[in-house]
């Protein structure tokens, strides 16, 4: 069993146990265990084969038996028997954002729902309104989750998508006379959801490589293969495309295919004023029908007399405008990082030590990493109270002497309470090199709440960054309701850096909403928010996302030297962006 699929019942037992009414320590101690295995950079199943499951945080003897059952048999006898005890039904309705485990439990009994259509129905209907203390509020929140879980079933979000495309470019990549492979669609445009997958090489004998993409091991179904295209089903039931040109008219045929179709439209309206026909061919005089092939995407815009336009810029809006006063910025890229500045080690729901962070953080270049751990009010992640938060700060000061070629920052993220109060005092806070502050529980406050409540922690001048302001998760949960343009405008008064997080479950914030705050001179972060050193690799999404919203690396804090960097913490923050 994979990780995500242990970590899920876990979390279910969770739930199960907090309807029942038991401990909130027992609560705790299983919503915890399904966080660590979730963050695991290693299987459970090669820890438990290295008699190293006592290494997950959390996970004692009893845990670590119930683990080595449910890999072992693919059941957990005791998950099952708690499974028992509940009406059919509660399981689905705690996959939906915003149904916690005693709503599911009314729903499911109270109205008998057992699948999202029933839901669906009986809040249309008027029932679920009617329920003591629910009201049409709730009813029409947990509405648009179940519409927005509906949308996301069609996509795959990109964390998924780009790890199987490089997977199936690397099986590839042993084919004789395969040159140019790479991905098309919305995927080289780097957007958060995929639909299907196209890929594009090119190559003399276009057959062989033909089939070899379709004798792929990760072929579940061959849907057509001959001429330029074959396509598959992937053994994860996702549609992956592959197109094999001849080498001159590659450009043509990844700009087409690239699109957007907005993109592409602008395009063609462009060309026909010009008198010329575009096609994945080529482009074609409309008077001599003579056609131009063009290699390089670059060649295929010049002929149209624009600047080259990046693939994530592709989006329909002003980047043909753009385009044409050759003024297409400089687009950050990955190698403009120079740190991560949100990392949580095991002092609280993290893998690895803070020594183990730094050197991995070393080993990719970076000159500087900020170690903040979560506080004491994220009680699932084991957060650190003041006393904690003390010896960290000495034995990263520690680790800084003995340590070469990185610095660590000291920090923390500390929780927005629903009150806007932070959840550690003002005078430790001034003893840290950087706080990261975010929304972590009460997420379905109303959104004049909410953003008060995130105004109040921006206000605090010891705040500098906000952490995955919308707090959504991609297919898991919606943005919380808040006044985006408030908050950015009040960032932009206090000086507080905005976070794009590039875990690829968050994507936080979003690229219309880094456009936004880019324009207003705000100062963004992009965070991995690792709990692993295997997460410090995700750095590459957050730059995607930043990308998309028309970033260069100036808008980027975390693209300055270690020394500017240390000067903007030691300065106030009314002279620090």
């Amino acid at each position: 069993m994979k990780n995500t699929e242990v970590a899920t019942i876990f979390q279910d037992i969770a739930d199960f146990l907090d309807i029942k009414g038991e401990s909130p320590f027992k609560v705790r101690a299983y919503q915890r265990v399904a966080r660590s295995i979730e963050h695991s950079p290693q299987e459970v199943e090669q820890l438990m084969n290295e008699g190293k499951l006592g290494d997950i945080p959390g996970v004692g003897e009893a845990i670590a038996k119930k683990i080595t059952e449910l890999v072992t048999t693919g059941h957990l006898e005791y998950y099952d028997k708690l499974r028992a005890e509940f009406p059919p039904g509660v399981n689905t309705l705690l996959d939906i954002p915003g149904i916690g485990p005693r709503t599911a439990m009314r729903l499911s009994t109270e109205l008998e729902i057992k699948s999202l259509e029933e839901l669906e129905a009986a809040i249309r209907e008027g029932k679920v309104a009617s329920l003591y203390r629910m009201g049409d509020k709730t009813a029409e929140n947990i509405l648009r989750h179940v519409q927005a879980m509906r949308s996301k079933e069609q996509r795959l979000p990109i964390g998924e998508a780009l790890p199987l495309v490089e997977d199936i470019i690397t099986s590839l990549g042993h084919c004789p006379g395969l040159e140019n492979l790479t991905s098309a669609g919305s995927l080289r445009r780097f957007r958060e959801t995929i639909g299907d997958i196209d890929l594009m090489g090119t190559a003399e004998d276009k057959d062989k490589i033909l089939e070899a993409f379709v004798r792929l091991p990760q072929t579940k179904e061959v849907l057509s293969c001959g001429g330029t295209k074959a396509s598959i089903i992937t053994q994860a039931d996702i549609q992956v495309d592959l197109r094999v040109v001849e080498h001159d008219c590659f450009g043509s045929l990844l700009q087409y295919f690239t699109g957007s179709k907005q993109h592409n439209i602008t395009l063609r309206e462009r060309g026909h004023r010009q008198g010329l026909k575009l096609s994945e061919y080529g482009i074609q005089s409309r008077t001599t029908g003579l056609l131009e092939k063009f290699a390089t995407e670059e060649e295929f815009y010049r002929r149209l007399g624009l600047e080259f336009i990046p693939p994530e810029l592709r989006e329909g809006q002003i980047e043909i405008e753009k385009a044409e006063q050759w003024a297409i910025p400089e687009l950050i890229k990955l190698s403009d990082i120079k740190g991560d500045l949100h990392v949580h080690t095991n002092w609280s729901d993290g893998h690895d030590s803070i020594e183990a962070m730094a050197l991995a953080a070393r080993d990719l270049g970076y000159q500087y990493l900020a170690i903040t751990d979560h506080s004491a009010g994220r009680g699932i992640a084991h957060g650190l109270n003041e006393e904690r938060v003390r010896e960290q700060i000495v034995q990263i000061n520690t680790l800084n002497q003995r340590l070469n070629g990185i610095h660590l920052f000291s920090g923390v993220e500390v929780d927005i309470r629903a009150d806007g109060n932070l959840d550690l005092p003002d005078d430790l806070l001034r003893e840290l090199d950087i706080v990261i502050a975010g929304v972590h529980s009460a997420m379905g406050q109303e959104e004049e709440k909410m953003t008060r409540r995130i105004l109040r922690a921006i206000e605090n001048p010891h705040v500098d960054v906000l952490a995955h302001p919308t707090c959504r998760l991609l297919g898991g949960r919606e943005p919380v309701s808040v006044d985006l343009e408030a908050v950015f405008k009040a960032a932009a008064r206090t000086n507080t850096a905005l976070e794009i997080n590039s875990m690829p479950d968050r994507l936080d914030l979003k690229d219309t909403h880094v456009f936004r705050a880019r324009e207003l001179g705000i100062k963004l972060l992009i965070n991995t928010d690792a709990h692993s050193t295997k997460h410090l690799e995700y750095m590459r999404f957050g730059v995607g996302v930043a990308r998309r919203g028309w970033c260069e690396a100036r808008h980027v804090l975390n693209t300055i030297p270690l020394a500017e960097l240390s000067a903007l913490f030691t300065s106030p923050r009314s002279s620090s962006a």
